[in-house]
This record gives C-alpha cells, structure tokens and sequence, in this order.
C-alpha cells in the first residue's frame, strides 16, 4: 500500500529485531503501523529485510516494495537517490541488520543527507544491544564510549586495548566493543590476556532472546570461567 502525502514524505529509522525472536515480543506496536504504511526501504540485506517485514505485517505486498540496498558495496554517489521517493511525498523506512539502524549501521550515512534535504528523520522505538548491555551491565552509563572493531592484528590490537583501558581509567570511563561473531571468543581471550585484572569486563551475548546471557566480573575473575560466544552477537563492556 502506497501512502503519498500532500507534503514532504518522511525518513523513518525503524529498529529491527537482535535475533530470531518474534519481532512484536522486542518492538512495539507502533513498528507494525509504521511498516503498513511504507513501501520504500533503504536496507543492508535485501532478503533478510523482507523476511522482517513480511513477519511483521504478513498481508503486505512484497512486490510493490521498492528496496534501495545501502551496505559496504553501495556507490557512495547512488545515496541521495534513495531519498527520491520523500521528495515525491512517500516516507522511506531504513532498516538494519540487526538493531537500531544508524547504530553501528551504515543506515548514518543517509540520514546525514536527509538532514541535507531538510526531510524530517523519525527514529523509532526499538532494541539497541549497545544500550541494552550498557544498561544491564552496572558500568558506568553516565560517560561511555563505542569504539567498535578493535584490530584484527594481535600486536595491534593489545595496544588497542591498553590504550582504551587506560583512557577509561583516567576518565572514569566505560568503552564498548563489538566484535564479528565467530571472533569473539578470540577477543574475550586477547582482553583477559591484555587487561588488568582488576578491571572491570561485562559480556553481554544473545540480548533479548532465550539464551541471553550477561555477567560483569572483575577480569581477574573471568579468567577461572569460561563462556562459549562462538557466533553469538556480543558486547564487551572494560571499565578500569
């Protein structure tokens, strides 16, 4: 269903789910009424996109769904285009992976140029692991900082650590980490290898669905327990 509006359409940041769980038992109802209203999307993944949609309003018609792919292959010059369908009177809904788009989510790139374009940009209510992790993790949620990927490389990456263990120590600060799933366990063994151990470590894996699990513990008590976070979406939370 095409709703054209008299005026400017809008660009809507509609979060997505952190999982496989059924999208109205995270998202509100008002992500349902939102995605029956819109037909342009701006995604990551094309398939997976329509997958979420088609699970939360199951009625709607796919084929009239026009979808603009905006991912790490994306011709940079291509985005403004992908706002067309606002300046014409329809909303546009970004979509993420996983979360809250524009968090840790390429989805930023286009809503700058919204702004550009004077088109209101609506962020709705949803899961941000980043948030939910810091929230669960009793670490300082007052002044905090997401760093990402750390690098890959094992000498660089101590450095890395050290450095942003000394920068939380100095500022009373928290630093959150995101890591590629099937690295995790590599990471969680390069901070307890790397950080002192009396700084502070949540793990926070799984949020929101049924094997959700989150523990803050001194590292030097990390290092007598084990957790397997193979392919297991994960936040790493250091406070020294």
């Amino acid at each position: 269903m095409k709703v054209k509006n008299t005026s400017q359409g809008k660009l809507y940041m509609i979060p997505s789910t952190l999982g496989e769980n059924e999208p109205l038992e995270v998202l509100p109802i008002s992500i349902k009424r939102i995605i029956e209203q819109i037909d342009h999307y701006i995604v990551e993944n094309e398939k997976t996109a329509r997958r979420f949609i088609k699970k939360i309003s199951p009625r709607k018609s796919q084929p009239d769904l026009y979808i603009s792919l905006l991912n790490k292959f994306t011709d940079k010059e291509t985005i403004p285009s992908f706002l067309n369908p606002c300046l014409q009177g329809y909303h546009v809904g970004v979509l993420s992976e996983a979360g809250c788009p524009g968090i840790a989510d390429p989805g930023s790139e286009v809503v700058r140029i919204a702004h550009e374009k004077k088109i209101s940009v609506v962020p709705l209510v949803g899961p941000s692991s980043i948030i939910l992790a810091l929230m669960a993790s009793g670490l300082n949620g007052q002044n905090f900082a997401f760093n990402g990927y750390l690098p890959i490389e094992s000498a660089e990456r101590k450095r890395a650590i050290k450095k942003f263990e000394k920068i939380s120590r100095e500022n009373n600060q928290s630093q959150l980490f995101i890591e590629t799933p099937y690295r995790n366990n590599n990471l969680l063994g390069e901070f307890l290898k790397t950080l002192a151990k009396n700084t502070w470590l949540c793990v926070a894996t799984d949020l929101t669905l049924p094997t959700e699990f989150i523990s803050t513990k001194l590292v030097g008590n990390w290092i007598t327990d084990s957790v397997d976070l193979h392919k297991r979406p994960t936040i790493f939370i250091v406070q020294a």
